[in-house]
């Protein structure tokens, strides 16, 4: 057992075992972390399951309807009037500036 050849085969199999619990660690630290983000990803879908099934309950009833086609589609009951406001295309445009009389303004205007 003290022999040297014997302590040399120890020692590779030790480090040898070494070198696969580091790798054994690390992939159980990126399996922690996919798992965190799995969790994460699965926590948001509930959420918007939550959600689009209240969406669904609101559309069956008539006033979820309603509420989604005047939201859309912009329409009115009947008796009720709706305003529509659109923007003008074309800004106003400012007035332009009075040219300066004198010499002063002779110059500015030649150089424009």
């Amino acid at each position: 057992m003290q022999s040297k050849p014997v302590l040399i085969l120890l020692g590779i199999l030790i480090l040898i075992f070494a070198w696969n619990i580091l790798g054994f660690w690390n992939r159980m630290q990126n399996t922690r972390k996919n798992n965190k983000i799995i969790e994460d990803k699965i926590t948001t879908l509930m959420e918007q399951k939550g959600k689009l099934s209240a969406d669904i309950n609101n559309l069956n009833t008539d006033q979820g309807k309603e509420e989604v086609f005047r939201e859309k589609f912009g329409l009115a009951k009947e008796g009720e009037n709706e305003i529509v406001i659109v923007d003008d295309k074309n800004p106003p445009v400012a007035p332009a500036s009075t040219p300066s009389s004198g010499f002063w303004g002779f110059l500015k205007n030649i150089f424009k």
